[in-house]
Formats: C-alpha cells, sequence, structure tokens
C-alpha cells in the first residue's frame, strides 16, 4: 500500500469478500453432471443445488444490511464470513443432496450479511469524488467479474481435482479474510436503535424460495400441478409482504429510500444486469456441455472472455462516468448485454459467435453494473446502508429469478416445432428484456446531478 493511497488497501480486501461471496452464487453451475452423478442425485436435484445460495443470499440481504447498521458493520461482516466458511465445510463434506442443498443456502445467507456490510464498509472509508468512483468502480468490477468467473472457476475445479474442491477453496479464502477485515477495515459507528424488519425478510425469501423451486418443478414432466402450486404459494408471499412492509415500524426500504429515483433505476438495472447475463451464460453452459459433448473445464474455456469482457467493461464504465451522466453509461451497458444475447441466436449455425456474444454481454454487464452501483449508491449517508442492501438484493434475485426463469422458458419451448424455441427463445428473451429495460431507463425522470461528481 503507498502512503498516498491509504484508502487502496481496505477497498481491495472487501472487493475480496465481495468476489469470494459472489463467486459462490455461480461456481457450482458447470460442476453439476459431477455433482449429481456422485451423490445418485436425478436431473430434477440440480435445480435447487443452483440456486439455493441465490435465493437465500437475495432473500436475506436488506437484512444483513439493517444488521449491520445496529449492530456494526465490521462485527456482522466477520460474522458473515466465519458463517461462509462454516457451511462450505459442511457443502464440501455432503453426503446427500438434501445437505447439500442446506449447506447452500447457509452459504447464502452467510453472503447476505457480509455483502452489504462490505460495501457499506467502502463507500465509508471513501470519500466523495474521483476516490469514491474508483472505489465503486472496483466493487461493481470485482462482483460482475466473480459471477461470470464462477462458471470458469467450477469447471477447472471439477475437471482437475473433483467437484468438492469448488466448497474446499472457500476454507482458505474465509481464514485469509478474517484477519485481513480486522486488520485494515476500520469500524463505522452503528445505530443501536435500528429496527429489524424480520417477518419481511422471512416473507421476502420464502416467495423467492417458493418462485424459484415452481420454476424447477414445471421444467419437470408430470410436476406441472405442484409448480404452479408454489408459484401460487410464492405470489401469496409476495402479497403478504406488501401488506406487513406497509404496517412495518421499520421496513426492509424505508420509504425515504424508495423516494430515491436513483436508487430505483440502480436495483432494476442491478436486477436485469444478472437475469439477462447469468441466465444466459447457464444456457451456454448446458449448451456446450449436452449439446456439443464437451467437458466441464472445456466449457469454462469457451465462456473465459465473458469475464474478460467483464473486467473490460467495468474498466471502461469508470473512465466514461468521468464524461458522461451514470444513467447514459448504465444505457450503453444494457445495449451492450443485449446485443451480445441476440448474437447468440446464431448458434448452431455459427458456433464461434458464442465466443463474440458471451464477451459483449459480459462486457456490456461491465458497463451497466458500474453505473447502476454509482447511480443507486448517489444517496444520503443514512441510507447508504439501505441502498448497498438494496442493490445487492437486486443482483442476486436476478440471477435466482433470471436463471431459473429463462431455463423454464428453454425447456417448455423445446421440441415444440416454432420458428424459435427452446433456449434461443430464451436468448432472444433476454434480449429483448435488456433493450427494452435501456430504454425504460432513457426515458425515466431523474433530477441532476446524474453525472459522478469530483
Amino acid at each position: 500500500m503507498s502512503s498516498g493511497r491509504p484508502w487502496a488497501t481496505p477497498v481491495a480486501v472487501l472487493c475480496l469478500v465481495q468476489f469470494v461471496d459472489v463467486l459462490g452464487v455461480t461456481v457450482v453451475v458447470t460442476a453439476l453432471p459431477a455433482v449429481l452423478g456422485d451423490l445418485g442425485a436425478p436431473p430434477a436435484a440440480a435445480a435447487p443445488v443452483a440456486t439455493g445460495y441465490a435465493m437465500a443470499f437475495g432473500g436475506l440481504l436488506m437484512l444483513g444490511a439493517r444488521l449491520g447498521d445496529r449492530h456494526g458493520h465490521r462485527r456482522i461482516l466477520l460474522l458473515g464470513i466465519g458463517g461462509f466458511g462454516v457451511a462450505s465445510l459442511v457443502a464440501a463434506t455432503a453426503p446427500t443432496v438434501p445437505v447439500l442443498v442446506a449447506a447452500r443456502c447457509a452459504q447464502g445467507a452467510a453472503a447476505a450479511l457480509s455483502v452489504p456490510t462490505a460495501l457499506r464498509l467502502l463507500t465509508a472509508t471513501t470519500t466523495e469524488g474521483d476516490r469514491r468512483r474508483r472505489a465503486l468502480a472496483a466493487w461493481s468490477t470485482t462482483g460482475a467479474a466473480a459471477g461470470i468467473a464462477g462458471y470458469l472457476v467450477g469447471g477447472l475445479l471439477t475437471a482437475t481435482v473433483g467437484w468438492r474442491a469448488v466448497f474446499w477453496i472457500n476454507l482458505p479464502l474465509a481464514a485469509g479474510l478474517l484477519p485481513a477485515v480486522r486488520a485494515w477495515v476500520p469500524p463505522h459507528p452503528r445505530e443501536p436503535g435500528t429496527a429489524l424488519d424480520v417477518p419481511g425478510a422471512a416473507l421476502l425469501t420464502g416467495s423467492v424460495m417458493a418462485v424459484v423451486l415452481g420454476a424447477a418443478l414445471l421444467e419437470q414432466p408430470g410436476r406441472t400441478v405442484a409448480g404452479l402450486v408454489a408459484v401460487a404459494g410464492g405470489a401469496a408471499l409476495l402479497a403478504g409482504l406488501v401488506a406487513v412492509e406497509r404496517r412495518a415500524a421499520s421496513p426492509l426500504v424505508p420509504a425515504e429510500a424508495v423516494r430515491q429515483p436513483g436508487l430505483r433505476l440502480g436495483v432494476v438495472g442491478a436486477l436485469v444486469n444478472t437475469a439477462t447475463t447469468s441466465s444466459v451464460v447457464t444456457l451456454a453452459t448446458l449448451h456446450l456441455q449436452q449439446e456439443r459433448g464437451l467437458g466441464p473445464a472445456a466449457a469454462a474455456l469457451w465462456l473465459l472472455p465473458c469475464s474478460v469482457g467483464v473486467v473490460g467493461g467495468s474498466t471502461l464504465a469508470a473512465v466514461l462516468l468521468r464524461r458522461r451522466p451514470a444513467r447514459a453509461v448504465m444505457v450503453a451497458g444494457l445495449v451492450l448485454v443485449a446485443a451480445g444475447d441476440a448474437l447468440l441466436l446464431a448458434l448452431p449455425a455459427a458456433e464461434a459467435l458464442l465466443v463474440v456474444g458471451v464477451a459483449v454481454a459480459g462486457a456490456g454487464l461491465g458497463v451497466s453494473s458500474v453505473a447502476s452501483n454509482t447511480l443507486g449508491t448517489a444517496v444520503p449517508a443514512a441510507l447508504q446502508g439501505t441502498a448497498s442492501g438494496a442493490l445487492n438484493t437486486g443482483a442476486q434475485l436476478g440471477t435466482a429469478l433470471g436463471v431459473s426463469g429463462f431455463l423454464l422458458l428453454a425447456t417448455a419451448t423445446a421440441g415444440r416445432g416454432l420458428p424459435l424455441a427452446g433456449t434461443p427463445l430464451a436468448w432472444a428473451t433476454a434480449a429483448l428484456v435488456a433493450a427494452g429495460t435501456a430504454l425504460l431507463v432513457a426515458r425515466a425522470r431523474l433530477p441532476e446531478p446524474a453525472r459522478a461528481t469530483g
């Protein structure tokens, strides 16, 4: 650490926390065939293993942010890192799929404590202006890159060591992060009077889990009724959440935060960013392994350009934000995501375009993620914790709902003899969602300054 940049080391440590936690969302996807085969599980078990982490992560993020406000962000961050290590140990030694799914959910819950508190500490460590902008760019880069890199890391570890290494690797990472946070990340004043909306958090998590489980059941022959019941249950829980939040003394998202137009747009962007990229890359992974017969490592290497694109896009976003409003940069990123998704429609006639498509989508994800976080965190200091939780909630719910929803669309329409069906229809729909969101953001009313200051 240079003496002129005393904030750089704590930012690096906090970004590493983000990287490890977000990596856990997708790292198991390319390992799924090996996991199911080793544990003797049916194909239907793939959905809960793949999405259990993101469901718990996304559903509990707002509660994690409020716990940080109440008990101290660094204290809750350390608790989350320790819990993540313990849950990873259980996952690495899981003898059955139910134990593995429970461990994955526990990992997600621990990550929900770590990520919003880490982002709050990052914004407290850096001041406004170029320093804050660079820190948020680093945060967005590591998060977006981690989500995509999970496919590569999972594939390589599974092919070389075995799928359990996907979880074993978290133990030394957690053991190293605990002393690093204690040594380099300064504490932030807590707010002891902060109330916790536990019923709201439980309803949010339950509704997401029910909808994702229902989507997974709908993919399976003969499980339509059970899937519809689960989805309806999720909708009922969501309605209950709305009713509870209206009466809650301290709702998950305070009314003052809801009134922040930049935060609203940032959350929408965070959700769509991951929904239209994680799902597309998951479908590309399945295409490479199931249609082309590639192994997990080879499939992961085909997707490496996506990770490179994320890093390049995030770097470009930091430059663009010095000259253009965050909203304009966010729109540009979403347009790139739509273009990358659309390029995949050339498969299988032009298979090489898969590499180009995921690279362009990754670049768009990097650009839009940095802009979304910049826009969403431009709120009063008292709302920073809420903003960090809301932005990360949007990103993780986008992954959980996007993967399950687009997989369902691909499965339900496959083999129907339509001009565009199955996986191509899911890719086309993702492109349309990204493009439509870009138009929505471009036309939304947003008070100035929307430009990063410095």
